[in-house]
């Protein structure tokens, strides 16, 4: 089989310049005012945002600062899911706050569809992923997905501590993914060094982040190569055949999917099992009933993931205008965090409670309107699987060091490295 003829140029170039737009200076100073001056990458933020986002919420439901080119943040429940649902005053075509904001002609498709693409483009590019991420596909990777969380654990034979974070909850949807979408499971490694610099990496100088994208690129471009070469049944030679009005996908649009689904495949799902991990490894009344009622863990898993929402996602002002007492300018970003809304009391009754028999329980872990996570169903049966095998295997266990666990900084928080004592 020859080269697609779509990917005979140099893609890494092509994608550059459609996503160069406006960039401003990094500010790295220390947080002065949270109302006026926040900063979602700074270390107390990373550290414990709930506090911080609780204050706000009482004295200034909508923060702003000047850091990144201007950025606002509502705290309230309300207002997140209003800009959530309002797609025709705020734009999806970047959702990472960065210095960098691309240009307005990106829309409607954005760089990484369909979470950077606005309607109507953007429900023609989800449908083409909803068959990989039914609730009946994803079923069929739950064996799998047990006997390597099995595998994961029998490392740990002989030893005290363990780093779940990075030993445990990081390699499960990696290998998820890699197996869907075809790639070779001994790449974990780089796919975790990629998902840090793309998502940590918000306040770093333009030619870095850059940089960054360009590495993972140029790797997705090598296996869509591959994937010509030596066709299978995978979700990447899925995508190279798909169509989309009519054509086989632009190659910016396929990189771009492909750099979606491993990226926010594998980090917020990894967010959400390593927290929950946490969360049991301090409050032993939790980890003691979800041993005795393995059947609660349904019901459980729901609320780790509302008070341990891992992911905010951000949105950009079409034009200038006034938005709920607020002067909103074209381009300013808009980070919606879901973890925010999810600790709102005046949408939760005891919302800064964690109960895990909460019967209600519409949180927004997985996002609001449109944009709403296509791979919930995948992320919600690697988390149980995960938190069943653990429970089961390693019943009691204990935070080795507090102090020793650190939190990602940007967009998709959890444990980055989280010591766990096997007792």
């Amino acid at each position: 089989m020859t080269v697609d003829d779509r990917f005979g140029h140099d893609l890494g170039e092509e994608r550059r310049n459609r996503v160069a737009g406006t960039f401003s200076e990094a500010v790295t100073d220390p947080v002065s005012d949270w109302a006026t001056d926040f900063s979602h990458v700074d270390p107390a933020w990373a550290a414990d945002p709930y506090p911080i986002q609780d204050d706000l919420r009482r004295r200034c439901p909508i923060a702003h600062t000047e850091r990144f080119g201007g950025v606002w943040l509502p705290t309230r429940y309300e207002d997140v899911a209003a800009v959530a649902y309002d797609t025709e005053r705020f734009s999806s075509r970047a959702i990472i706050v960065s210095n960098n904001k691309p240009p307005l002609d990106l829309a409607p498709a954005g760089d990484a569809p369909p979470i950077t693409s606005d309607p109507p483009f953007h429900h023609d590019a989800r449908r083409l992923l909803l068959p990989a991420f039914t609730k009946s596909a994803v079923a069929k990777r739950e064996e799998a997905t047990r006997a390597f969380c099995h595998e994961l654990i029998d490392s740990f034979e002989g030893r005290d501590v363990v780093d779940a974070a990075s030993e445990y909850a990081q390699h499960i949807p990696t290998r998820v993914i890699a197996d869907m979408l075809g790639l070779p499971p001994g790449d974990g490694p780089r796919f975790r060094v990629f998902v840090e610099n793309v998502l940590e990496s918000a306040g770093r100088p333009p030619e870095e982040r850059i940089a960054h994208f360009d590495e993972l690129s140029d790797y997705l471009v090598a296996q869509i190569h591959d994937h010509l070469a030596r066709p299978r049944d995978d979700l990447t030679t899925y995508l190279i055949n798909a169509e989309l009005h009519g054509a086989k996908l632009d190659p910016v649009h396929l990189v771009g999917t492909m750099m979606l689904l491993l990226i926010a495949g594998i980090d917020t799902s990894w967010s959400a099992i390593g927290a929950s991990l946490w969360h049991l490894a301090r409050t032993p009344a939790d980890r003691e009933r979800l041993v005795a009622e393995p059947e609660l863990l349904p019901t459980a898993m729901e609320e780790l993931l509302r008070a341990y929402a891992p992911v905010t996602m951000a949105r950009l002002v079409k034009e200038d205008m006034r938005w709920n007492g607020v002067d909103m300018r074209a381009d300013d970003w808009i980070l919606l965090s879901f973890p925010a809304a999810n600790r709102d009391p005046a949408q939760f009754d005891r919302a800064d409670e964690v109960i895990i028999d909460r019967e209600v329980n519409r949180h927004a872990a997985f996002g609001l309107g449109v944009h709403r996570c296509v791979g919930s169903h995948l992320a919600r049966m690697e988390l149980r699987v995960a938190l069943e095998v653990w429970l089961a295997r390693v019943p009691a266990f204990a935070l080795a060091d507090p102090a020793a666990v650190t939190w990602a900084a940007g967009q998709v928080r959890g444990p980055r490295t989280l010591p766990l004592r096997i007792l």
